[in-house]
């Protein structure tokens, strides 16, 4: 397809998003170099046992100082 990109205008002219063929989206995947955080590849049942797992206990413990601090107000630009 020769306009296989479309792009996204704001009324400044900029522009703000991308809308490709079928064909170009799902070749993507296979233009990055591999992110081993990347869940590609996994099934739906596979990511719903993921996204109901729990953390270790230890990161558990400092996401939820992390939110408490966050809800607070006392979360510093670093953390």
């Amino acid at each position: 397809m020769a306009n296989a990109r479309r792009y996204i205008i704001d009324e400044q002219g900029e522009r703000i998003g991308v809308l490709l063929d079928l064909e170009e989206y799902q070749r993507l995947p296979h233009l990055s170099l591999p992110d081993a955080e990347l869940l590609v590849g996994l099934s739906e049942d596979e990511l719903q046992a993921l996204a109901h797992s729990a953390l270790a206990s230890a990161e558990q413990e400092q996401l939820n100082d992390l939110l408490a601090r966050n809800a607070d107000g006392q979360l510093s630009e670093e953390d």
